[in-house]
Parts: C-alpha cells; structure tokens; sequence
C-alpha cells in the first residue's frame, strides 16, 4: 500500500491503459478519480472492480479538451476526497486516424494536437495548484514520440513528442516545488488502440522483433506509474521512460 492517503486523478482512466493505471493506484492504496469521456460502461465496470477489491474511486465524464470539464474534474475530486492531489496521470488521447499529409487538413491535425497536448496542458494547469511537495504527475507519451511512428501516424507522433518535452519542461518548473513530472513511452501494448489501428501482421512482426518476443500488457504500464507516483522514485524527474520489451533503447 505504498500510495495509501494519496489522492490521484486519471484522465482517460476507464478502459486499457488506464483502466490498468487506475486499478493499479487503487489496489497500493491512492483514492482515484477515474475520468472518462466516450465509454461510461468501461469507466463503471473499472469503478466496480476497483470497488470489489475493497478499493475507492468515483468516475468523472469529461471531455479534457474542455476546460469546464477539467474544471469539474478537479471540483468533483476534491469534493469527494479533500482539497489536494497527490497524483496526476495523463493517459487521455488517441491516434483519430491513420493519414498521410496529403490524406490530412487542418481540423485533423489540430485535432489530434488537441486530445494529445492540449488535454495534458489544461489537466496539468488545472491540478498543479492543488499538488503540495511530494507530489507526482506522469504523462503518457508513446515509443512513436521518439521514432515517428507508423505510417499515417506524423500528427500524433508529433504530439506525443510534445508531450514528452512539456514534461522536461514540467520538472524543471515544478522541481523547486518538489513536484515530478515523468512520461512513459510505451511501445507495442495489447490494447484496442492497436486493435482498431494496427494490422495483425504487423503487431506479430513487432512482437518478433522485440526483445522480449511479445507485446506489452495494460498493467505493466500501470506497474510502473505507480512506482513512478510512489516515494520509492522520489529522485526521479524529467524522465522519458520506454515501456516497450527492450524493441527501442535510449
């Protein structure tokens, strides 16, 4: 129970990566705000879960896009758990599509921009405020911010690199507060993202090129962000971690 008394928030915590993220912070003992925006059905069956295994949570629909909805998020967690948070995982985003620039206007990528990096700015403004010394934020940035991505895949490469260098940017100036900011890069992960935008032939060419001769799993994703948001990292900020069976190594 290495997060027992601490209060986190996870946007897009309702199903895959942060389904697993949410699970994991409940069971070491955080109170956790699962954010939701499309799949109120997964968020309730996580919060269920959750539940049964003698956890605590609520679910909060929001689009993180949105300020008003970011703002409630906030507003509804400290209602139900107090003023502060202790921890912030910034999970919510997508792909959309797979385009290349000729397939893609301007709406798409601004889209795109939007659910990647406009969401993890607006989560992360509205949370610092209510964070103490101690505190941890982690975002979720992917192995395509390092590489480029697949093909069709340049706006949300693009985004999650964003991503990744607002959370350099973040340690530096939360340090002094005793806040750390992190970002995991996950590779190759089980999840209906790849299920709805990778095809089969090349998740198992993936899978064979990895170290590890396999895909990730959710929860060793959410393994992670817990020890990231736990006293055990306490010395660590500014990282870009790879979560990916060893197939990228920086």
């Amino acid at each position: 129970m290495k997060l027992k008394g601490k209060v986190a928030v996870v946007t897009g915590g309702g199903r895959d990566i942060g389904k697993s993220v949410s699970k994991k912070l409940a069971a070491e003992g955080a109170r956790v705000a699962i954010n939701y925006f499309n799949n109120a059905s997964e968020a309730e069956a996580t919060l269920s879960e959750i539940q049964e295994a003698g956890g605590t949570a609520i679910c909060v629909r929001g689009d993180m896009t949105r300020q008003e909805d970011v703002d409630r998020l906030v507003s509804e967690t400290r209602q139900a758990f107090g003023n502060g948070v202790d921890i912030l995982v910034n999970v919510a985003g997508g792909l959309v599509a797979r385009k290349t620039i000729e397939e893609m206007d301007e709406a798409f990528f601004d889209k795109v921009m939007r659910l990647n990096v406009h969401s993890t700015f607006l989560a992360t403004k509205a949370v610092v405020p209510h964070m103490k010394e101690g505190s941890s934020i982690i975002n979720l940035a992917s192995q395509a911010g390092r590489d480029g991505g697949g093909p069709g895949a340049s706006a949300y490469a693009t985004s999650k690199g964003a991503v990744m260098t607002l959370s350099r940017a973040w340690a530096k100036e939360f340090g002094p507060r005793g806040i750390r900011v992190n970002a995991l890069c996950p590779g190759m992960i089980a999840t209906t993202f790849h299920d709805t935008f990778s095809k089969d032939e090349v998740r198992k060419n993936v899978a064979a090129a990895t170290p590890l001769r396999r895909e990730g799993r959710p929860q060793e994703v959410g393994d992670v962000v817990a020890y990231l948001a736990s006293d055990e990292a306490s010395f660590l900020t500014g990282l870009n971690m790879d979560v990916n069976g060893g197939l990228l190594m920086s």
